[in-house]
């Protein structure tokens, strides 16, 4: 039975939700975070946390004893990368090698790591399937990378990898603070403080949502699972909502009548996302919290946790 679990980016949204489940269930945690751009206060006390870079050898001691790596410290937000091509490939695939690197090593029985539906980002198949990658994003293409270099360091060194590609998750701790903040936070934001959000685009962009606790149920099956290992999955509800609706849902939730500000549709940006999620469910994963519960969660989350720091 796996007893000793690290978590790369445990200070960042996935993280630190992930590491709090993780205590619950009576697993010891290990921590790494650089804090560029999770925050300290996020990480669950019981937590041994470590401030380095995962791009730094200083990690590699780190992984002694441990058996199960969650690897999920990235540089994300998709504009941003953009922007730094040469950073993204720096954090997100010498980052990530570094990491299988220092799994090899310490003989970890199982990397999971983050990868992304936007490696989908150039079909028009939908639901979209496992095998259908067409990423277009300097993001999108470092998380393909990553892909290639699992199964290599599995081929060449026997180290057992998950992949997870996450649609668009959310729930509490979700990160507000990126030069582009995720939908759901910032409409929550925005319309608590009574602001009017921005919408770049239409609105008709449509996206699959799931819940933190949903995504935290597959990331509970993967460690003793052995069915999973060295197979890549996709992490959504299966179901899409357009960002109109996504607006819609939260305004009449908060009880406030505002209009959103539509702005120029951001570059490198799916027009659709959908996940067919049955791989993973042939698992016996379900995601179980349906959206409008999810919203509720998360908007009591930051009217109570966030808004007065702001």
């Amino acid at each position: 039975m796996v007893k000793n679990i690290l978590i790369t980016g445990v200070a960042g949204f996935i993280g630190s939700n992930l590491a709090e489940r993780l205590i619950k269930e009576g697993y010891k945690v290990i921590g790494i975070d650089n804090l560029s751009q999770g925050v300290k206060e996020q990480i669950p006390k019981e937590v041994k946390f470590y401030q380095e870079d995962i791009r730094s050898k200083n990690i590699y001691p780190l992984f002694k004893d441990i058996e199960v790596v969650f690897h999920l410290a990235a540089k994300n937000c998709i504009s941003d990368c953009q922007k730094d091509p040469i950073e993204t490939a720096d954090i997100n695939i010498t980052g990530t090698l570094n990491i299988f690197e220092a799994a090899k090593r310490a003989l970890v029985k199982k990397v999971v790591y983050a990868e992304s539906s936007a490696i989908y980002e150039g079909t028009d198949l939908f639901p979209t399937p496992e095998t259908e990658e067409k990423p277009l994003s300097f993001y999108a293409k470092s998380k393909l990378a990553d892909s290639i270099f699992a199964a290599a360091y599995n081929k060449f060194y026997r180290l057992n990898f998950v992949g997870l590609r996450y649609f668009n998750v959310y729930g509490p701790r979700q990160d507000y603070r990126r030069t582009i903040p995720p939908v759901m936070s910032t409409f929550i934001i925005k319309l608590l403080k009574e602001e009017r959000p921005t919408i770049y685009g239409n609105g008709e962009k449509r996206r699959d949502f799931v819940y933190i606790d949903d995504v935290n149920d597959f990331h509970i099956l993967a460690i003793n699972n052995e069915e999973v290992s060295n197979n890549i999955y996709n992490i959504g509800s299966g179901k899409n909502y357009s960002v109109n609706e996504i607006y819609n849902i939260i305004k009449n939730l908060i009880g406030v009548n505002i209009k959103p500000v539509y702005k120029e549709s951001l570059p490198g940006e799916a027009e659709i996302n959908l996940a067919d999620i049955s791989k993973a469910e042939s698992l016996g994963w379900q995601p179980r919290i349906d959206l409008e519960d999810g919203l509720k969660i998360s908007i009591d989350y930051i009217k109570n946790k966030v808004i007065s720091n702001l």
